[in-house]
């Protein structure tokens, strides 16, 4: 099996765990030394935009949303051990759920907003 940075094992740790902050560093530490790996930085525009749309950034969540679905698209159907496909229909039944008409609803009212599906992530063999 491929070996991959340990920060990378440790965001399935975390994300599967709803700890997308975390995920979000672990990603980004990764990422800033290999910049041109934008399967990395749709990773983590993935993390950011659950992260914000927890916290109320319905807007944010949609735009770093979006941007996760474009920088993955190369990257299909499988790249490091994730099956994208799994991960598109994630990122893409988000963006229909994600309302398009709220820019921002305060922390006391994020109950509110609808539900996002949960993606559980997981490695699998290279062939």
């Amino acid at each position: 099996m491929k070996e991959y940075p340990l920060e990378y094992y440790q965001f399935f740790v975390h994300f599967n765990e709803g700890d997308y902050y975390t995920c979000h560093d672990l990603l980004e530490d990764m990422w800033m030394t290999e910049k041109s790996n934008l399967f990395l930085k749709g990773l983590l525009q993935m993390s950011v935009a659950i992260y914000h749309y927890e916290y109320g950034n319905v807007k944010g969540a949609r735009l770093m949303m979006m941007a996760a679905h474009e920088y993955l698209q190369r990257y299909r159907p499988k790249y490091w051990g994730l099956d994208l496909e799994k991960v598109y229909q994630f990122i893409e039944e988000c963006l229909i759920i994600i309302p398009q008409h709220i820019d921002r609803v305060s922390f006391s009212n994020v109950d509110s907003l609808p539900v996002l599906p949960k993606l559980l992530l997981y490695l699998e063999e290279d062939e």
